[in-house]
């Protein structure tokens, strides 16, 4: 038997005696008073219960949303389009970025970085989320949670940290017109990527790993659409207190960082845009960054909102942090493309190049 379940007996020595205290998911609580030797004789009954109840979970059981089992399926009229817009708009602009000889330039291959961010943790999320409304396919593995779980905490602080390189390109851009084209190169673009990718995934792996390493041995009802850290790691029979600090910490220090360097990109940004004597020319230079600002805002500002009443449980239904999530995976991935191809002339233009070419 696993060790494990021992962490819910405990015992209170009172002079002589023993109060020994069984708490387990599936019994109930039970208190006796033993004499020692009362006490040694009825410990391999309470080995034997333990043995009998304490199984370990193999596998999850995603609930979604816990006060709307009955209509939580209509929400799939809206996240299936959005789904289908986000994937088709994030793959003509991959499309567009590969096929136009005009747009491979540093600033696009951030974007095109950008759009596969987005794809994957669309896939990763939603299609799970519409199987469960469809089709009532609420279970998931345990190393499938575990996989979910590692590629949302890794990719999305992975957007942020994109988002983080393309003001920086943005700041280059306005500040330093003439070293742009020796600062912002192809070179660049990949030393950034390799940044993106090892700094975010050298920070958020231990999050999966310390929810892997609790032993699940109770419920294995999430009450969840998707495999957060503390929905999953609330129902282990452990400790659960390093999970929440280090999520609390490495979420502030990623995302945080990224948020403060990026307002302080456009500090330095609108500073240079108050010089400028003409205000056609402060006018266009705002234009270059007003599409990615957009975006910023909205992801951010959806981050923040997501959190806030997150910590709030007790004020809000416990539904709305829980949409919150899911949207962020969702909403996000579908305006990019758009905001970008509807602002961005060259996107445009590309865009609209490979539809006559294709029909």
């Amino acid at each position: 038997m696993s060790p494990e379940p021992w962490r819910n007996l405990t015992a209170y020595t009172r002079g002589q005696y023993i109060s020994y205290e069984v708490t387990n998911e599936t019994v109930k609580t039970w208190i006796h008073v033993f004499s020692f030797s009362q006490f040694q004789a009825h410990l391999p009954v309470m080995v034997l219960l333990l043995n009998n109840t304490a199984t370990q979970v193999t596998e999850f059981l995603m609930i979604c949303f816990p006060g709307m089992q009955d209509t939580q399926h209509w929400l799939s009229v809206g996240l299936a389009p959005l789904l289908i817009l986000a994937l088709g708009a994030n793959f003509v602009l991959l499309l567009t970025i590969q096929q136009e000889t005009s747009l491979h330039e540093p600033m696009y291959y951030l974007l095109a970085i950008l759009s596969m961010l987005d794809i994957i943790l669309c896939l990763t999320v939603i299609p799970k989320v519409l199987l469960i409304f469809w089709f009532n396919m609420k279970t998931i593995s345990f190393a499938g949670c575990f996989l979910q779980m590692f590629i949302m905490n890794t990719f999305l602080p992975m957007e942020s940290s994109t988002f983080l390189v393309m003001a920086y390109d943005r700041y280059v851009a306005i500040c330093y017109p003439l070293r742009y084209p020796s600062i912002i190169t192809e070179k660049f673009v990949i030393y950034a990527a390799i940044f993106i990718v090892f700094r975010n995934l050298l920070a958020t792996l231990p999050t999966p790993v310390l929810a892997a390493r609790l032993n699940y041995c109770a419920s294995n009802v999430v009450e969840n659409c998707i495999c957060a850290n503390i929905s999953v790691a609330k129902l282990s029979c452990g400790d659960i207190h390093l999970n929440k600090l280090y999520q609390f910490v490495s979420v502030w220090c990623l995302l945080g960082s990224d948020l403060v360097l990026i307002l302080l990109s456009y500090c330095f940004i609108l500073r240079a845009v108050m010089r400028l004597q003409s205000g056609g020319a402060a006018t266009k230079a705002l234009s270059t960054c007003g599409s990615h600002l957009i975006l910023i805002l909205f992801f951010y500002t959806l981050l923040l909102v997501f959190i806030f009443t997150n910590k709030a449980r007790k004020k809000v239904p416990s539904e709305v942090p829980i949409l919150l999530n899911v949207l962020h995976h969702l909403i996000p991935p579908a305006l990019n493309p758009i905001v970008y191809g509807v602002r961005t002339q060259e996107i445009k233009q590309g865009i609209i190049k490979i539809l006559k070419y294709q029909f």
